[in-house]
């Protein structure tokens, strides 16, 4: 049998834990930096986290721009003013400070400033020619790990569907992951971006690209979110619970860098382009349905999610752990608000094949998922969902 090799890519450095965004100006200094472009939504601009950012930055001797336009699920057109300014302002940096919206952005536009061409024509894998300005990314909310990924999520309107753009060019070069960040997180959003990592934390787990290694961060970040989500949602101001939290987005980031995403990604993708549904409660609405579907193609892993949720599993079966595991997460969703149909999100059952016809073409990460799956698969999980 041929031999398979899964790279593990990581972030140039990791800087994690209470107070440490305000080391951001050491590190824009060791990359070198005099101009930095802070990229950011107009949400985190008014909460006064940029002006502390930025005042942190010009402390240590550099000039910093902002842009703080960035929509949720960027469509493509939207950062075109940012990669303008970036490049006829000389920014040297691009610091994404936000969800994951604004570090995907944010990595787009480091490339986009010392690249030529279109952002239509990154998307796919190994697309970007090269590395762009350097980057340090400082997430404010625990979900998506984006800055721990080699990926960006964009909305392409002409087609109406998210898609990827997929380089080892887009690692940061540095995480800076402050759980103080999170604190100002409504728990809405909380619990949607929660979900998002317990997403990728159980899809990188089961995923075909999982390596030893990935599975190590994948199931300490499961682990995490089954001790520390509720608390996240329910009691924000618990900095354990941000504490715990982080470190399962950043876990989870990491593990999704390497091993990918899988079915729910493929099917959350059209919900969110068609429905503009967010893409936490997108993903946390799908998983459990996903994982009936597809625990049948490796019970043991499914059961070691189960074990991970903290499920009482003596005397049980692998089939009734895998079941515990998917209980587990339903019930956790349930537990923090995620509404539990399609149609509490507004889609309409009319539409339901056509989110079928655009998640089958999604092949990047369908190749990913631990069970084969046909279009009329998906439709079906879609109806058991509606």
């Amino acid at each position: 049998m041929e031999a398979k090799f899964f790279p593990l890519r990581l972030p140039g450095m990791i800087l994690f834990g209470c107070g440490a965004v305000n080391k951001i100006g050491e590190e824009a200094k060791v990359l070198g930096a005099k101009r930095v472009l802070i990229v950011c939504d107009p949400g985190i601009a008014s909460t006064g986290m940029v002006d502390a950012v930025k005042a942190i930055l010009e402390k240590s001797g550099l000039t910093v721009g902002v842009f703080s336009e960035v929509v949720p699920e960027p469509p493509v057109e939207t950062l075109e003013p940012c990669v303008e300014m970036a490049r006829k302002g000389g920014y040297d940096l691009v610091v994404g400070l936000g969800g994951g919206s604004s570090m995907d952005a944010a990595k787009v536009v480091s490339v986009m400033a010392v690249h030529p061409g279109k952002i239509e024509d990154l998307f796919g894998t190994d697309k970007v020619p090269g590395r762009g300005l350097p980057m340090i990314m400082v997430p404010t909310t625990s979900g998506t790990g984006s800055e721990a990924t080699v990926n960006s999520i964009l909305t392409d309107t002409k087609s109406q569907v998210k898609k990827g753009i997929v380089s080892r060019h887009l690692m940061p070069d540095v995480a800076i992951v402050d759980p103080e960040m999170t604190l100002s997180c409504p728990p809405k959003v909380s619990a949607a971006s929660g979900m998002d990592t317990l997403t990728h934390a159980i899809e990188s787990y089961v995923s075909v690209k999982a390596t030893p290694e990935t599975r190590l961060f994948a199931l300490e970040a499961i682990r995490l979110c089954a001790r520390h989500l509720r608390t996240a949602v329910l009691n924000g101001a618990n900095i354990r619970g941000r504490e715990g939290m982080s470190r399962a987005s950043l876990y989870a980031g990491i593990s999704i860098s390497n091993a990918g995403t899988a079915l729910v990604h493929a099917m959350a993708y059209p919900l969110g382009a068609q429905f503009h549904t967010p893409h936490g409660v997108s993903n946390a609405l799908l998983l459990p349905y996903v994982m009936e579907f597809n625990y049948l193609g490796d019970l043991e892993l499914f059961a070691d999610i189960a074990e991970a949720m903290g499920e009482p599993l003596a005397g049980l079966s692998a089939r009734q752990k895998a079941e515990a595991a998917v209980r587990a997460v339903r019930q956790m969703s349930i537990d923090i608000g995620i509404p539990q149909r399609l149609s509490e999100v507004g889609v309409t059952e009319s539409s339901l094949a056509t989110m079928a016809d655009d998640a089958i073409e999604i092949r990047r990460l369908l190749d990913n998922n631990p069970r084969s799956v046909t279009r009329d698969d998906i439709y079906q999980i879609y109806r058991a969902a509606f």
